[in-house]
């Protein structure tokens, strides 16, 4: 991405989209009081975030006992109600989601891909579905004070052991055959990026001609197998991103917010929500609602635009998808593929 000298005023940024994720999935629902967990909760905590200012819901579901669902059916009732409620925001369904078979016959015929592989079989279908690249550590408690896990599970060691292990399964087959099957079922993907080394490899994927539709990225600096909350890893993922590229900025706890106004000021966007966060300043918590109110408040005093439904599907590029290797480095503003015989820099001649 570069910047010229115009870049940072809001008139050229585009509107800023907000994406927001309300459903804590690795929170249980006593930990806050901001968790919905019945359907109808669900359902209005998108309300509330879309009324906020939120255009984009990251998608988790509860079952009614307040465990986390991974029953396809269940997913597929909140996706059709949530088309409903919240019909101009985009839905994005966390692609860690693995299906349990409902019925004892399916037992043996569902391998263990073949569970996430299902996302592609969401109907309704979401607009996104997200995905990570490279097998990886995802410690999500390596950043983690005891401030910011006070009167929640995650203060519990045997929590805290669990979470700390967790790791992201996602190597390159599976990539290849969740980005074949989202772009077949018409589902882009959103890849959530730890590093610069994850976004060269989905670099050498475009190159490749195995995903070939616009580059919608979340910067996810969480510390723990991925980049800590430091500036300079964020400058240096932006100063990687090609042009066309879409980034949001996403932390964890209350490095939410510092990265979140940088996000804003820079023409980038944000994420935010309990899923990654709970708190505002030390000691008081926020909930999902307020903490897209904040971003709002930042992007007004800065003179930026908050994107509305139709603004922030544009801004994604949904439904766009290009012919194949070539078409996308041009049209995402990486150098061409080089041409056989061709030494030096790869160079598009004009037509």
């Amino acid at each position: 991405m570069q910047f010229l000298d115009d870049s940072l005023l809001p008139e050229n940024q585009p509107p800023l989209v907000i994406q927001v994720a309300p459903y804590g999935p690795e929170f249980l629902p006593g930990d806050s009081d901001d968790i919905p967990v019945s359907l109808d909760e669900q359902v209005q905590k998108a309300v509330d975030c879309r009324n906020a200012g939120a255009t984009v819901l990251h998608v988790h579901v509860r079952e009614a006992d307040g465990q986390g669902s991974k029953r396809l059916s269940m997913f597929n009732e909140l996706l059709a109600r949530l088309r409903q409620a919240v019909p101009d925001m985009l839905l994005q369904v966390g692609g860690s989601i693995s299906f349990a078979p409902e019925t004892e016959g399916n037992q043996a015929r569902w391998l263990n891909d073949d569970t996430r592989h299902m996302l592609a079989e969401l109907s309704p279908k979401p607009d996104q579905v997200t995905i990570a690249i490279n097998t990886n550590q995802m410690n999500v408690c390596e950043l983690l004070s005891g401030d910011d896990v006070a009167g929640t599970s995650l203060a519990l060691p045997a929590y805290q052991q669990a979470y700390s292990e967790m790791t992201i399964p996602s190597g390159p087959a599976f990539v290849a055959e969740h980005l074949r099957r989202l772009q077949a079922a018409g589902i882009q993907p959103h890849f959530m990026l730890g590093d610069t080394g994850q976004l060269e490899t989905v670099e050498r994927l475009i190159r490749r001609g195995v995903y070939s539709g616009p580059l919608v990225l979340n910067w996810v600096g969480i510390g723990g197998g991925a980049d800590g909350p430091n500036p300079r890893n964020l400058l240096e993922f932006v100063n990687r991103c090609p042009e066309n590229s879409v980034l949001t900025v996403e932390s964890i706890m209350r490095n939410v917010l510092p990265l979140g106004a940088m996000a804003i000021a820079m023409g980038l966007h944000v994420r935010v929500g309990i899923e990654d966060n709970l708190w505002g300043r030390k000691g008081e918590r926020l909930t999902s609602v307020r903490q897209v109110e904040q971003m709002v408040r930042i992007a007004r005093e800065l003179h930026r635009e908050v994107a509305n439904g139709a603004q922030a599907r544009a801004v994604y590029r949904i439904g766009e998808h290009y012919a194949g290797a070539d078409e996308a480095l041009s049209r995402l503003g990486y150098p061409p593929n080089r041409k056989p015989g061709e030494r030096g820099a790869t160079l598009r001649l004009a037509a």
